[in-house]
This record gives structure tokens, sequence and C-alpha cells, in this order.
């Protein structure tokens, strides 16, 4: 497996398939680069080089118990994208991976970097706090605690549901997609993934996304039921000077996986403007 080491040891895998211009995916959490498979692949397929890393304590990186924090993934994003030299790339971040990629230029800059992408992404800020009062209780994520504590198992089965739109009628994911993401889960070692619950909900990203001066577009689902568009895509391009905003009708949390063809579609015309 292809591994780079960051700055504290940890071993990071990564995948790096085809060649040109280099796009750079953070998957979302408990998930793992394979999240991204249908964007690599449709993008390879067009001339471009693809990259996309396990989250250290995620999928096939080493399982952390300390470091899992959004400074240390941005370092860690930053480490893999010096170990391969790369230029002019693309960053696409999902979810928690968002935050990683707005986190990343704002304590690394922009000199490696054409353009950004985030897709559902939880940016400015998830946790309802008195500057964020239409924000998520942290009663929400403490239950996401208890469930992964009590038994990971059947809560990343059960988390399937909301996160892909399965309790919405007509809804469109298969029992196949459910379950790789309750085994992309079941992969990471579950301190990195109860630390990271922390830093996806209460990390303020506003003066990382004030720091983003590159062609941005911010995607999401407006029916979201994990990061709701309201607290999140539609208050992040405020910050984004010239931020570009596409919204999905009746879009899922998911939707990088179950409408991979509209999405990819989009992400390629955004990257060939």
């Amino acid at each position: 497996m292809s591994m780079i080491t960051a700055k504290d040891g940890t071993q990071i895998f990564y995948k790096d398939w085809g060649k040109g211009q280099p796009v750079v995916f953070s998957h979302g959490w408990p998930l793992s680069a394979d999240a991204w498979d249908a964007q690599m692949n449709f993008l390879g397929e067009r001339g471009y080089r693809v990259i996309a890393h396990d989250r250290r304590g995620h999928g096939r990186s080493e399982q952390t118990w300390t470091g899992n924090d959004m400074d240390t993934y941005a370092d860690d994003l930053a480490a893999l994208t010096a170990a391969l030299d790369l230029q002019e790339a693309i960053h696409v971040g999902h979810s928690t991976g968002g935050g990683e990629v707005a986190r990343y230029i704002g304590r690394h800059g922009t000199k490696r970097v054409a353009k950004a992408v985030l897709l559902g992404a939880v940016p400015p800020v998830m946790l309802k706090g008195a500057a964020n009062p239409e924000g998520v209780p942290m009663e929400v994520f403490d239950g996401i605690r208890a469930g992964v504590r009590r038994d990971r198992s059947q809560f990343f089965k059960d988390l399937t549901i909301p996160f892909y739109n399965a309790n919405r009628e007509g809804a469109q994911v298969s029992q196949g997609v459910r379950e790789a993401f309750w085994l992309a889960g079941m992969q990471g070692g579950i301190k990195a993934l109860l630390d990271c619950i922390k830093q996806f909900s209460e990390t303020d990203f506003t003066e990382d996304l004030k720091a983003i001066d590159v062609p941005t577009l911010i995607a999401h689902g407006d029916d979201d039921q994990i990061v709701p568009i309201g607290n999140s895509a539609l208050r992040s391009v405020n910050f984004v000077k010239g931020a570009e905003l596409k919204i999905y009708a009746g879009g899922s949390h998911g939707l990088a996986q179950i409408q991979a063809e509209a999405f990819n579609e989009d992400l390629l015309k955004f990257i060939q403007k």
C-alpha cells in the first residue's frame, strides 16, 4: 500500500492514479478514500491525476490515539501534497473533509492550490452557540458519541438512513452503498473516530474560509439531513470571495455516491473553467 509519513510519524494511506492536473479528495466521517471512487474513476478516465488519502485513524491509515484534530488533519494533507510535489491541485472535500480542505488552505495557503470544492461541508461551524444560534445543538453530537461508544456497528448501519435519505419517498440508495458505509466506518479506530466528532462539530472555519483566494465551488443538497444547508453552504458562500454555489434539489449528504453522475459532471465543468 502507498503510504506517507506525517510529521509525528503517523502512517497515512493514499491512492494516486493517472496523470495530468492533480485532483485531491478529502473524505467525510467515518469513511475513507474509497468514498470518492466514483469521482476518481470518472476524472481519471478524463485525463486527471486523482489522489485520495484515508484520514489518520480512518480506513487503512494508522489508528492513532493522539493527533486527531483539525490542525493535524490539515498538516497531514499538506504533508501529502508536499511528498507528491503537487502543483496547481484542485482540492475536493466532503463534510469533515470540506473542513479539512478549508483548514489546509487557512494554515498552508494556496501556493499549491488551483481551485477548491466543498461538498456537503461542515464549515463555517456546525455547533449551535451565541454566534451561531441556528446551529446544531450539542445534544445531537453527544448522541453521536454515545452511539459510537455503545454499539458503533449498529450506529453506523442506522446512520446510513439519514446520510443517504433512505427515509425519503422514492429513495434511490442501494443496500450495497449502505453496507459499504458500514464497512468503512468499522475499519477506523474507535478513539480517532470519537475524537473526530468534536472536530467536525465544534471547529470554527470562518477565518479559513476568508483565506480561500482561489476559485471555489460550494455544493450541497437542500435535503441534507446530516449537515443542514442553512447552517453550512448558505453561510459559507458569504465568506469565500467569488464562490459559486450549487444546490442539489432533494440532495442528501451522500449525493457523491447516489447522485454521482450529476455531481461528476458539475465537478468536471468547474474544473475545466
